[in-house]
């Protein structure tokens, strides 16, 4: 089983990650950039496929708002969208060229911004060029990120070996502690519920 999944993420990996990206896909680079760690892919076919994946796939969705994105934004009924919409061209207006270089990076706009800028008033040969610029900056960005997970792993992993024995015996230790403070503050509870039961029933005696 674990031979066919290898030989099958060998083979078609890098059409997933360009597929994955194609779409959206920041943790499947992350993970490919791991699995270039482990050797089941190559880091610099990871990079070129998510590099593909994530141009083709903005500039497919510019080219859409520059058909018909002004009719889109007129017609849509999704305030959400419209407010998202607004923030990109109020982020290309404050910082034109460094916002359409980072907006990969840019939580909560990363989807509408390729949409947004075809429909602005931004030249095609302009976000053509920076678009390949920010997609080879995004793409080595993530694989490396997950490359370099992937060497942190292995030292963790590695001190870990040589620390097994006093995690476990620290947990160990824990739990005999934790044994011990249930059976003592029990025998005691139990003992001062007997001492305040015998107290009452021997003042109830007293009383006859």
């Amino acid at each position: 089983m674990m031979e066919t999944l290898e030989g099958f993420l060998r083979e078609y990996g890098y059409i997933v990650l360009f597929i994955g990206t194609f779409l959206e896909g920041e943790t499947m680079v992350l993970v490919a950039g791991y699995m270039a760690k482990t050797g089941l892919l190559d880091l610099n076919l990871v990079i070129l496929s998510s590099f593909a994946g994530t141009y083709c796939g903005d500039q497919l969705y510019f080219f859409i708002g520059r058909r018909w994105g002004h009719l889109l934004v007129k017609r849509t009924r999704s305030e959400s969208w419209k407010r998202r919409t607004d923030r990109v061209m109020e982020l290309l207006k404050r910082f034109d060229t460094w916002f359409i270089l980072g907006f990969r990076f840019v939580y909560g706009v990363r989807n509408v911004t390729p949409f947004a800028l075809g429909a602005s008033e931004i030249r095609t040969a302009r976000f053509v060029i920076l678009n390949a610029l920010a997609a080879i900056l995004w793409a080595i960005s993530f694989a490396y990120g997950g490359f370099i997970f992937g060497h942190a792993m292995d030292a963790f992993l590695e001190q870990v070996k040589h620390y097994q024995i006093y995690f476990f015996t620290g947990i160990g230790l824990l739990f005999i502690g934790l044994w011990v403070r249930k059976r003592f503050f029990s025998n005691a509870s139990n003992a001062s519920n007997a001492s305040g039961a015998s107290g009452v029933s021997d003042a109830s005696g007293s009383a006859d």
